[in-house]
């Protein structure tokens, strides 16, 4: 959920893959898409609570993301999609350093359960369930510098995609994650008003959408997004304090698609990406650049190619 995903909104992770987990797009059976997308998110700008400001004792923070990605068709109708990003953060002022290391590792199963004639194109239905756990022994307590939160999650998403029959789509995908307890390094916290002595933070659940119009044909996709974040609980950034791993990270994003075959290798692929924080709550209004390359491998047989 991206994840997506998975949505860690100060430190600003963006995944995206060929057929990703909200889209209506299957991966063939046996078709395996792998490949690796680099992005760069950077914010100066956030929003402590509803309160727009900056903060000259950080600067700017920049996020860079380096995501292996893949995609197996078990069969037409279902996918297994892996994701495991490497995560470097930094800030542009002040003594504080930056992370870097592996983060999440995000594994999630896509099944098609309807597709129908409508009209002049194809209406069809899809459900996902997914599941993401830390791979390094990061700490989830260093805001807005550290590269995850820490937490073990579970979801699940229904999406709609509707696609003419001259190539243009329209698809709409809602998702509910399930976050496990964190722990932090110190015996003591105060948020959201109450102070706690225990290292273990509740960690609130998180519900999102998206929204995506775009043309896909002859091997060009392009797309234009809206996804929206909202955390089921969680206090605010205090005045002047740093965020916390249970902070209501609530965001709105728009943005813009592009993926195209090239014509002299048909099984590789380039995408790219840009999406902006038009609105949010103790995130920050960041701009995120994304890139890669993605190639698919076909592990048909003959029978199955000649069909």
């Amino acid at each position: 959920m991206s994840k997506i995903i998975l949505l860690v909104a100060m430190v600003g992770s963006t995944l995206v893959t060929a057929q990703t987990l909200s889209d209506g797009l299957m991966m063939p059976k046996n078709d395996f898409c792998t490949g690796v997308i680099y992005s760069h998110d950077r914010w100066t700008n956030y929003w402590e609570g509803s309160l727009k400001r900056d903060n000259g004792n950080i600067g700017s923070v920049t996020t860079q993301m380096i995501t292996w990605v893949g995609n197996f068709g078990i069969s037409n109708k279902f996918n297994i999609i892996a994701m495991l990003p490497y995560v470097k953060t930094d800030a542009s002022q002040g003594t504080m350093l930056g992370m870097d290391g592996l983060q999440d590792l995000t594994l999630g199963l896509k099944y098609q359960t309807v597709s129908a004639p409508l009209g002049r194109g194809t209406i069809r239905g899809f459900i996902v369930g997914m599941a993401s756990t830390p791979l390094s022994n990061y700490t989830p307590d260093f805001l807005p510098l550290s590269i995850g939160l820490a937490s073990t999650n579970v979801g699940g998403r229904l999406t709609a995609n509707y696609t003419l029959e001259n190539g243009f789509y329209g698809n709409v995908s809602g998702g509910y994650t399930w976050r496990s307890n964190v722990s932090i390094d110190r015996p003591s916290y105060y948020t959201a008003g109450h102070i706690y002595f225990i290292n273990e933070v509740q960690m609130p659940n998180v519900v999102d959408y998206n929204v995506n119009l775009g043309f896909l044909r002859s091997g060009l996709q392009i797309e234009l997004l809206y996804q929206q974040q909202n955390v089921l609980g969680g206090g605010d950034i205090r005045r002047q304090d740093m965020p916390f791993v249970s902070n209501r990270m609530n965001f709105s994003k728009v943005g813009a698609m592009m993926m195209y075959y090239l014509p002299f290798h048909k099984n590789l692929a380039v995408r790219a990406m840009i999406n902006q924080t038009i609105a949010g709550r103790n995130v920050g209004q960041s701009t995120s650049l994304l890139g890669g390359f993605l190639y698919t491998l076909h592990f048909r047989s003959k029978e199955a190619k000649s069909e």
